[in-house]
């Protein structure tokens, strides 16, 4: 095999760390026995393999580079089917050709809890004026008597035996690439590099417990059903007594008896008699206000002034009693449709003045139109009927 890894590998004596490493996985999947065809692909991929192992490692590098052998023999010193003598790390290997990088040394065993979604319902008047509310929730919290060390009182975590600290273990297996090393986790410590002997009694050595705890809400006017309320570490405790995820408050909103929303508007239908619609009055209509306890009586009530000739369907539109913008200033209007109330049950003397009436409008055998289709569908024919 070549003696000039530079040369084995195409780049030059002052290459980076990184140019060495994108050269080599090139090389290596062009090489791979499983891939090539050429018969001396093999033996291409363990020269490759022994250049890479000494330029991409500082230490190797410089001692080669001051004329020393850094591999302490090289290739073939087991014999032939045998790699290099030091063996191989395949580890290292994976990291090079898919640009990854393994995670060594014990992993900590605090870690960040996950989010949590949970769900509130808010009557109309909460979610246009805005509350705050609270709200039980069942998540993990740190537990009460380890304080999420996971150890029972007066113990702590001792080193793993196995990996002694390290928290992976190395296994070597032997191929035509010699011997091949390969790391993961510790299976005696699943990767702590310590072990619990005498676990918390409480939480088994988890660091946390399940429980049920209240918070207070804050939602904001104007919200929606769908909104969500994000407040920051108040979900799940991590593993270890770890710090807490988030909590994401998804709203749900109920439907109102009297008024239905239509984005920041508020619509209601007012039954009308058909006396007052002919004749024009003035009625007091309660709005969704009324239900808050923080007002007085009075800020719940609007005047509603009613035309003279008013028709069935008509819509009033009365600016700032709709619901606050949620992201913005002001508030949307409430909408008003007039519903015009024929009167069924009348008596002799209430007969008898209507019949006078349409006499008087030459209505007693009264003409009619047929409204034609608009171009706004059944809606705008429904429209321009009532107009």
């Amino acid at each position: 095999m070549s003696s000039d890894y530079y040369e084995v590998l195409g780049v030059p004596r002052d290459a980076t760390n990184e140019q060495i490493k994108k050269a080599y996985r090139r090389l290596a999947m062009k090489y791979h026995p499983d891939v090539a065809d050429a018969p001396d692909a093999a033996e291409k991929f363990k020269e490759i393999g022994e250049a890479y192992e000494v330029l991409h490692d500082p230490n190797k590098r410089a001692m080669y580079d001051r004329g020393g052998d850094p591999l302490g023999g090289g290739f073939g010193a087991g014999g032939p089917g045998f790699g290099f003598q030091g063996g191989f790390d395949f580890t290292n290997l994976v990291d090079a050709m898919f640009g990854t990088q393994t995670t060594r040394g014990p992993r900590s065993r605090t870690r960040r809890g996950q989010d949590a979604l949970v769900r509130m319902n808010l009557s109309l008047a909460e979610a246009a004026f805005g509350i705050t509310k609270p709200l039980r929730v069942d998540t993990a919290v740190v537990c009460p008597v380890c304080g999420g060390t996971g150890a029972h009182e007066g113990s702590e975590p001792i080193p793993c035996t196995t990996c002694h600290g390290a928290g992976d273990v190395t296994q070597i297996q032997r191929s035509f690439l010699g011997e091949i090393r390969t790391s993961q986790p510790c299976p005696n410590c699943r990767g702590y590099g310590t072990i619990i002997p005498n676990p918390c009694g409480e939480c088994s050595g988890e660091g946390r417990v399940r429980s049920h705890r209240t918070i207070n809400v804050k939602i904001p006017a104007g919200v929606a059903s769908g909104n969500r309320v994000h407040l920051v570490s108040q979900g799940e405790v991590g593993p270890g007594g770890g710090p807490a995820g988030d909590l994401y408050v998804e709203l749900s909103v109920a439907n109102h008896d009297t008024f239905k929303r239509n984005g920041d508007n508020l619509e209601v239908v007012v039954k009308v008699p058909m006396s007052a619609a002919a004749l024009g009055t003035q009625v007091t209509l309660s709005t969704l206000e009324a239900e808050r306890d923080d007002l007085d009586r009075d800020d719940g009530s609007v005047l509603v002034d009613i035309p003279a000739g008013t028709q069935s369907g008509t819509r009033l539109g009365i600016p700032g009693r709709g619901v606050p913008r949620l992201r913005g200033e002001g508030r949307g209007e409430l909408g008003v449709t007039l519903l015009v109330q024929t009167p069924t049950r009348l008596d002799d003397a209430q007969r008898e003045l209507l019949r006078q009436f349409a006499t008087m409008r030459n209505e007693s055998q009264p003409e009619v139109s047929v409204a034609k289709h608009g171009k706004g569908g059944v809606l705008g024919w429904l429209k321009e009927a009532f107009s």
